[in-house]
């Protein structure tokens, strides 16, 4: 089930060479309900990319967005990207469960917190190829 995500940051930092995972600034990962070493989806917004990984903190109040390892060959710095976690839950824990959505601005600094995902962010105007 869909626990929780950040909706629309962006990448600050791709490094082939690090041994694997997503850098995710601290404070994001609190407001997001994210643990160190949890398993993520993550999926890049500007080229389609979809990966998944686990997560270390990064430095509170930095804003990092960090792509580490093999995934820097799929994500890049500048790129928008959705971190998403899932969680094994009963049927009924399911059906009551309000997931965590946090949208954040251009430099990765926390806009809302909310509970709907299918809710834009203030201001955002989405577009529709076609």
């Amino acid at each position: 089930m869909f626990k929780s995500k950040i909706h629309r940051a962006t990448v600050t930092q791709a490094d082939l060479n690090y041994i694997g995972s997503l850098t995710v600034d601290e404070d994001l990962m609190d407001a997001a309900d994210l643990l160190p070493g949890e398993q993520v989806s993550v999926v890049d917004i500007t080229n389609g990319a979809r990966l998944e990984t686990y997560l270390i903190p990064g430095e509170r109040g930095s804003g990092v967005i960090g792509v580490n390892g093999a995934a820097a060959h799929l994500v890049q710095v500048g790129d928008l990207v959705i971190v998403i976690s899932y969680a094994a839950m009963t049927d009924e824990e399911a059906r009551s469960y309000d997931p965590t959505v946090v949208h954040v601005d251009a430099g990765n600094a926390i806009i809302t917190v909310g509970h709907d995902p299918a809710e834009a962010a203030p201001g955002l105007v989405l577009q529709r190829d076609g």
